[in-house]
């Protein structure tokens, strides 16, 4: 996950908090690991509903994990803790997917956060406390997305209902029996299936790698990430069912016109570090090798495989004891290699030169020179704080650290292509001094539809990134992209085609109008390349197909593409219904109320499934992570009526066009059916999401004044009866959202995130 929002904000504080407090791994420092933390350790949220908190751990739960594994983390038996889930009503116990504890953890870590201490959430998940901790800290801020804060759970061990919990178990049974009945006896679609469905080739690989895509394309290089990819170290594992780029994905992306794959990487465990940084590289040999078999196999595809770099990393205080000389600006317990210094910038040259040399055929590398991850002394703009690097201009600090890495990705490959994203360049603002800094053999990456004005619901903003709803390419991309070509450099757009974190928890959104303009006005201005997608957005889709129809130069029409698109994949019957629907779609989502302290934090990746709670809970909504009943969070810049005003009016736009692509999907050609369907219940769930957030909203506007002394009774009625009416809303879409995600499981999921809710969340609702 990137976290992008304009410094200085209550969304840097949580990230440099966290950074501040997190320790650096691999080579020297592994053994810098402290005790998994805590923060502030606060009361956790009690869930009034179950009887117990027994009651519902077992619930949130049940056939996630094997009924074996809930028993011995509460010191049961199977047959008792079966006992408590048959008393709520829940189905007899499945085989738990074996995929859940190796692709899931996160899944299961979020919903017993605020239930179990930490020696039994390791055994829940099957980890030792070194990996849990890496977790936290190193795969994409986990720790940020569950607050920076673990609740003072006490243990939690099984004991025989009292008859005040058996009577609640009868009635919370009565409940169910009466919303599901028998529809709770299905099993639906395994969680996870949907990576061994795609893992299989749809047809015999191919013998010898495809050519490489035409230099007259409009869009040269065109990748993403693996839409299932775990994100942590993928290149050290050897399970090849957590495999991030199977054949079966390899292939749909190629049909698709995406010709390349990413992968994240830290250098210090891709190539040793010498006498310079010793402890370096410790199993490198395994990663490479891991990489080689990648490239090769995508290579069969066409598909080229990039690197994703911040470099180099900080390390932890205690690793520059006896190396004070190359020590830098420091953040927390973390300190920066200075890359005013020589011998840093050489171990960053020939550790990239040795990857590339090591790596035959390896694409290239992205990289961020101003992430959130402390880098060079520049990277954070605290380069004053440094002896040597406080004489130098920021521009002059990061353009060496590209430039260094230009120089070593070269000597290993000439052809590789090393690519630098504006990110962060003085805090998102003009970086021109950095441009006119470059290397002329590099490519410049922007987010194409940062800095663009919007007026959503009166309020006037402008987007940062992640926008599908706002149609780029933005003022910023634009004089950035113009500098760089006046200096010979080529360039690429950073896009979501898919999905964003407007709403992330579906495969893609069938916003089509949206995507073709995009893609045309980025065809128009003749960039180079297109970055498709972050963690979020690489499924394979139509919205790829269609994007993938301006490759061609010059660019066709936005009609003529939406026009050849519907028909192809509802048959010449279904054409017109099917664009009345896209055009329906994307001029509701138009009406997002996009920001960025909106869109990770408001519970529009949940929907139904986010709780409503009867008194304030006092947890603040985390970063993608988290909702809880934080409306001040949720609704970034916006009044929390107009908020709320602004989810509804989308919502009810929204469903004006799914009676069309009903329509169409009756029409489409048989061979097209199932994929057709499969676009219908992924517009329908996002009407669901978009309606529960405006729901919930209005739920504790109501709330929080029937809580206020002295509010007239004729208002106290009114309110009372608008809680029950937005309740039973809540019932109606959570029962929906419950068919959809039981039918598909791909409803729900996101690889950073892994599954925000199962369909027992929205039962429980």
């Amino acid at each position: 996950m990137r976290i992008r929002v304009k410094r200085p904000s209550r969304a840097a504080s949580l990230r440099r908090l966290c950074l501040s407090a997190a320790v650096a791994v691999g080579g020297a420092a592994a053994a810098a690991w402290a005790a998994l933390p805590v923060g502030s350790a606060p009361a956790p949220v009690a869930f009034e509903h179950f009887p117990d908190r027994l009651h519902t751990f077992i619930w949130r739960n049940w056939n996630v994990v094997g009924v074996d594994r809930l028993a011995a983390v509460l010191r049961a038996s199977p047959a008792e803790a079966a006992a408590l889930a048959a008393g709520m009503g829940l189905p007899p116990a499945r085989p738990a997917p074996a995929e859940q504890l190796r692709r899931g953890y996160i899944t299961i870590l979020r919903r017993n956060w605020h239930l179990l201490p930490y020696p039994q959430l390791l055994q829940m998940v099957g980890m030792t406390e070194e990996q849990l901790e890496r977790a936290l800290w190193e795969d994409d801020f986990l720790w940020i997305k569950f607050g920076m804060l673990k609740p003072r759970c006490k243990p939690l061990y099984y004991r025989p209902p009292d008859e005040t919990a058996r009577r609640r178990e009868r009635e919370i049974a009565a409940v169910v029996r009466r919303h599901f009945g028998d529809r709770l006896r299905s099993p639906g679609e395994p969680r996870f299936q949907f990576i061994e469905r795609m893992g299989r080739p749809a047809a015999a690989p191919a013998s010898s790698p495809r050519p490489a895509a035409s230099g007259s394309d409009a869009f040269e290089a065109r990748f993403l990430y693996s839409y299932f990819g775990l994100y942590g170290d993928p290149l050290f594992e050897a399970d090849p069912a957590l495999d991030p780029y199977p054949e079966g994905l390899l292939e749909r992306l190629s049909a698709l016109g995406v010709n390349g794959v990413w992968l994240p990487v830290l250098l210090r465990n891709l190539a040793p570090g010498g006498t310079l940084l010793p402890g370096y590289g410790k199993e490198s040999a395994r990663r490479l090798r891991n990489l080689r078999r990648l490239v090769r196999r995508a290579a069969r595809h066409g598909l080229g495989v990039y690197l994703y770099l911040n470099e180099p990393r900080a390390m932890p205080v205690g690793f520059f004891i006896g190396r004070e000389r190359l020590r830098g600006v420091r953040e927390g317990p973390l300190a920066a290699l200075c890359t005013s210094r020589p011998e840093v910038r050489a171990w960053l040259r020939q550790s990239l030169e040795h990857v590339f040399r090591e790596t035959p055929g390896l694409a290239g590398v992205f990289a961020i020179t101003a992430s959130e991850n402390l880098t060079s002394c520049a990277s954070h703009g605290r380069q004053a704080q440094c002896p040597r690097c406080s004489r130098r201009p920021y521009a002059d600090i990061i353009a060496e650290v590209i430039r260094t890495i230009e120089e070593g990705v070269h000597a290993g490959n000439p052809q590789a292509k090393v690519i630098a994203w504006d990110w962060g360049w003085h805090g998102h603002g003009d970086a021109s001094d950095v441009i006119a800094a470059l290397p002329t053999n590099v490519w410049l990456m922007s987010v194409s539809e940062w800095g663009l004005p919007i007026v959503r619901g009166g309020v006037s903003t402008q987007v940062g990134e992640y926008s599908l709803s706002a149609v780029g390419p933005g003022p910023r991309a634009l004089r950035h992209w113009r500098l760089a070509r006046s200096r010979g450099l080529k360039t690429m757009a950073k896009v979501q085609f898919n999905n964003s974190w407007e709403l992330s928890s579906l495969p893609y959104l069938p916003v089509m109008h949206l995507v073709a303009q995009h893609a045309r006005r980025l065809a128009e201005t003749g960039v180079n390349g297109l970055m498709l997608s972050w963690t979020l957005g690489g499924y394979p889709s139509p919205n790829l197909a269609l994007a993938s129809r301006f490759q061609r130069s010059p660019p066709p029409s936005t009609e003529a593409v939406l026009n050849a698109a519907a028909r192809e994949r509802y048959g010449p019957a279904g054409a017109a219904a099917a664009r009345r629907a896209w055009s329906a779609f994307s001029q509701a989502f138009q009406e997002y109320p996009f920001h960025a302290g909106v869109v990770y934090h408001c519970p529009v990746q949940y929907g139904p499934a986010n709780l409503l709670y009867p008194r304030p809970t006092g947890y603040r909504a985390t970063m993608t992570g988290i909702p809880y009943d934080d409306l001040d969070a949720w609704r970034g810049p916006y009044p929390a009526e107009t908020f709320a005003r602004q989810f509804a009016v989308m919502a009810r736009r929204w469903a004006e066009g799914i009676p069309a692509l009903k329509a169409a999907v009756s029409h489409a050609p048989p061979s097209r059916r199932a994929e057709a369907s499969e676009e219908l219940r992924y517009a329908q769930a996002a009407e669901i999401c978009f309606r529960s957030v405006a729901n919930q909203a209005w739920f504790i506007l109501h709330r929080n004044a029937l809580a206020e002394r002295g509010l007239p009774e004729d208002s106290r009625r009114r309110r009372r009866r608008a809680v029950r009416s937005l309740l039973q809303d809540e019932i109606s879409l959570a029962k929906r959202l419950y068919d959809l995600a039981k039918a598909d499981s791909r409803v729900g999921f996101e690889a950073a995130n892994q599954y925000f809710y199962l369909p027992n969340d929205l039962l429980k609702k």
